[in-house]
């Protein structure tokens, strides 16, 4: 029974972890390059929140942890290869990501771009056949719901969003629902399809909240002079010339909506009581207030 938020990240990261392991580095691979920029952008560090939120979720409905390993562990590939691309002269023009060089910089352009092809279905494989007790059916759920959430009406449109520009404060939020919110809803009901559990209204509720506030909450980060507490560079933003809802807005407006998200979120969890005590511990952690030396 995992009881604390502590041992919740540390059972996540080690049964990841060990996935990882098995498909990217302990198998032999046709294109070991290829294979070896894989295994470097997904044990890079990342926070594995989505794949928490994965196992938060499927543990409110009492999911077998073997259950949750396939859908968490698929998440964390989709948000990996979308880091890849991200980083790319092309999109953001990042030379670092979570404190080390970003993939295209340690390896190449062409390699990144391959790396984060072969993540996508890298994904779906460990779905369709990775061993659980998971029937065919919920195979299916999950394989719908994070494709669902990774295109063309979820991540993938969002990003193409931020590239094109926006001007209005309501299309910023729809492009961070995009971009961020779909994937966090996904992992929210991969949990649930992982417990067979029916969809919940209330998280899903719950995930369209959190899912802004963090969007919001790394877009007020990279007003920070410190990359350190993002480990990328900062700034990018204004040198990219995108708009975000702090540059609409302005910091203290943007604080107080995220401070106003996490109230609503954790007014719905208490719905689901004492079972949904990882996941509000989880959020808090996520939404945290995190040190700002600029304004």
């Amino acid at each position: 029974m995992i009881s604390s938020l502590a041992e919740l990240t540390e059972t996540c990261q080690s049964r990841i972890t060990a996935l990882f392991d098995f498909y990217l580095e302990k198998k032999t691979s046709q294109a070991p390059l290829l294979q070896k920029a894989m295994y470097y952008s997904v044990s890079n560090g990342g926070k594995y929140l989505r794949p928490l939120l994965v196992y938060a979720t499927g543990l409110i409905f009492d999911a077998p942890l073997e259950n949750l390993d396939i859908p968490a562990s698929a998440v964390e590939l989709i948000h990996s290869y979308s880091l890849i691309h991200d980083d790319l002269p092309a999109m953001d023009n990042a030379d670092l990501r979570r404190g080390k060089a970003a993939c295209h910089k340690a390896f190449s352009e062409a390699i990144a771009i391959l790396a984060g092809d072969a993540l996508q279905p890298l994904a779906y494989e460990i779905i369709a056949r990775h061993p659980a007790q998971l029937t065919t059916e919920q195979r299916l759920k999950m394989i719908y719901e994070l494709a669902h959430a990774s295109g063309l009406e979820g991540m993938a449109a969002g990003q193409a969003l931020d590239i094109i520009g926006l001007s209005s404060l309501s299309s910023v939020e729809n492009m961070y629902a995009l971009k961020t919110g779909a994937l966090f809803t996904a992992s929210i009901k991969l949990g649930m399809i992982a417990a067979n559990s029916k969809e919940h209204a209330v998280l899903n509720e719950f995930a369209s909240y959190i899912g802004l506030a963090f969007q919001i909450q790394d877009d007020l980060l990279d007003f920070s002079n410190d990359p350190t507490l993002i480990g990328k560079p900062i700034g990018l933003d204004a040198i990219n010339k995108k708009t975000t809802y702090p540059s609409l807005v302005g910091i203290e407006k943007a604080r107080e909506k995220i401070h106003d998200l996490l109230t609503k979120g954790t007014k719905v969890l208490i719905l689901l009581g004492e079972k949904a005590s990882l996941l509000h511990s989880l959020t808090q952690f996520i939404l945290e207030p995190k040190e700002m030396k600029c304004t």
